[in-house]
Formats: structure tokens, sequence, C-alpha cells
């Protein structure tokens, strides 16, 4: 199967996600990455009849990156304890066209969503209907036009970094939705779930992945640390 295994063991599998795949079934009818994982599953050990692979998280479908599934239900219902306790880090790279405000900051907002045009909007101080918003970034990089900063969540709103960065004046490259002036080539937006740690629910050994950067985006790769 074409998928790009980083972790996996008797209860989890983690998969480093391509921009532009969709990890649950959606109205495009393209083929799920969950579905791919669970025929991986069933043709790399032989599995007769259904097979089990519980969805624990998702990314945008622009988006690139890990994405963490279960091959049982009890380390699905495992898992689902930990991301609601703030017991996994999970560590984004994003590349942004302007200069942030500060090299680096903690972000809190308010963040509303029109379900209807899929958009998420970025308050300023509470609201009814809004749900908070927390992120911290820093400055990690820089070229001649763009920065790139290393984002780690703290809650997992809709949209939450893209529209959270918007608001700083900083849109993620390539993400017209948000405020970007120019799409990306592939439909992607420069944005990437880089790094996942946690406790593993079962064995209770740390596991610490770090995904590689996209190929094929001459940016990314002038970002790449492991090509200098």
């Amino acid at each position: 199967m074409d998928i790009d295994v980083v972790y996996e063991d008797n209860h989890l599998i983690v998969v480093n996600k391509r921009a532009g795949e969709i990890v649950q079934g959606d109205k495009s009818g393209d083929e799920p990455l969950v579905e791919r994982v669970r025929q991986y599953i069933k043709e790399t050990y032989a599995k007769p009849g259904n097979v089990f692979c519980g969805l624990v998280h998702r990314l945008d479908r622009p988006v690139a990156g890990l994405v963490v599934f279960a091959k049982t239900s009890k380390a699905l219902s495992r898992m689902n304890e930990l991301f609601r306790n703030g017991g996994v880090k999970k560590t984004y790279w994003a590349i942004t066209r302007n200069d942030p405000p500060k090299p680096e900051d903690r972000l809190t907002h308010w963040i509303t969503t029109v379900e209807r045009t899929n958009k998420s909007t970025a308050h300023s101080s509470p609201r009814p209907n809004a749900k908070e918003a927390r992120l911290s970034y820093r400055l990690i990089g820089r070229s001649e036009r763009y920065n790139l900063l290393e984002v780690t969540l703290e809650t997992g709103r809709k949209h939450q970094i893209r529209v959270q960065l918007s608001a700083i004046g900083c849109p993620v490259r390539g993400d017209l939705k948000y405020g970007d002036k120019r799409s990306n080539p592939d439909g992607s937006i420069s944005l990437m779930a880089r790094h996942i740690e946690f406790v593993h629910p079962v064995s209770k050994k740390l596991i610490s992945l770090t995904a590689p950067v996209p190929e094929g985006d001459p940016l990314w790769q002038a970002f790449n640390p492991d090509s200098k």
C-alpha cells in the first residue's frame, strides 16, 4: 500500500500523511487515509474479515504530517483520553509570508466556525459559541521572503493554527482561505504536523516521532535541517 508508516506496533500505527490526502471520508468521495491504513493492516498481516482501524485525530486535507491510528479498540479509547487530557504534545511547522510581530509568543483567541462555509474566525475576546484556542510559536528559520515558525498546540480547534496565525498577520503560505495571496502549485498549504510525543497507552514507553519535511517543494527543502 502507498502509505508512509513512521511507527507501528501491535496497538498503534503512525503515518506520514501527504498534503491533499483526506484522513476521513467526506463528500468528495475520495478514498480516505483511514481506509488505506485499514487495507495495509489487512494485507500486511493477512487478516480475514473486517479489520479494526480507529481514527484518533485528524489533519486538514491540505496539511501534511503525522497522523495516529489505533489498531485496537483499547488503544483507541486510551489515545482518545490522552488527547482529551493534554497528554499528547503536537508540534507543527508553518511557513509564513510575513514576519510575526514577535520572535516568539503565546496566542489566545476565541474561535467561531461557520460549518456552511467550513471557515473559522479568531476573536480577541470571548463571545457566545466561541471556543478558546491557545498555541505558542517561535521563529526558527528565515529566508529572503518567508519565515518558518514552530507551533505548539495547547488546544485542538478547527483550523486553529491557520486562523490564529492569520489573525496576527502571518497567514500560512498557500492558504487562500485565511488570507494568503497566492496558492501553492499543488494545492497544499505550507503547514505540517512535524512532531508528536506521548506516553504509549499500553507499553507506557515514551513515543517521540518526527516527520520529514515534504519532498518536491524547494521551499520546504530550503528549510530542511536534514539537508544541511
